[in-house]
């Protein structure tokens, strides 16, 4: 049985630090994923991933290793679904979860505002980040890991009854 594994996809992720605290407490391996160079704590439990600077380069790291029982933290809504689709729990930075039944709706509005963007639609962007998403994200993160956990004791009970 393969342990779960945190993925950040790190260019713009607002709450590294509060992964890598979580992960530690939980004493989870955690792979932070940029495109280039990024600084990382020196800790065994976290690996730093330069994936490259092609467009799409980190996503991909990300969404070819991701699967059931690993954890994605991204904003990135391609790469959500796409992880979603693997089986994986992805969590945005603000706390909020992608599931299967999020992420079709997520997806569409996300292609409605970009091709409303390109047709000169001034739409504003992204609201700021706020110390409540942060402990939204907090909150969320450690509800996964332990959701996971509890899904994985039952699961060899389940094998043996």
């Amino acid at each position: 049985m393969s342990s779960t594994r945190i993925y950040v996809d790190a260019d713009a992720c607002p709450v590294k630090d509060e992964v890598y605290r979580v992960a530690a407490r939980h004493a989870l391996p955690v792979s932070v994923v940029a495109g280039n160079f990024i600084r990382v704590p020196q800790d065994p439990m976290i690996e730093r991933i330069a994936a490259g600077s092609g467009m799409d380069a980190a996503d991909d790291w990300i969404a070819e290793r991701a699967g059931k029982s690993d954890i994605v933290i991204t904003s990135d809504i391609p790469l959500a679904s796409r992880c979603v689709k693997a089986g994986a729990e992805v969590i945005a930075p603000n706390g909020k979860p992608f599931t299967e039944a999020s992420i079709g709706m997520t997806l569409a509005v996300r292609n409605l505002m970009t091709d409303l963007r390109s047709s000169g639609e001034i739409t504003g962007g992204p609201k700021g980040f706020s110390p409540r998403d942060r402990s939204a994200f907090l909150s969320a993160l450690d509800q996964t890991i332990r959701r996971i956990q509890r899904r994985r004791t039952a699961e060899p009970a389940a094998k043996q009854g």
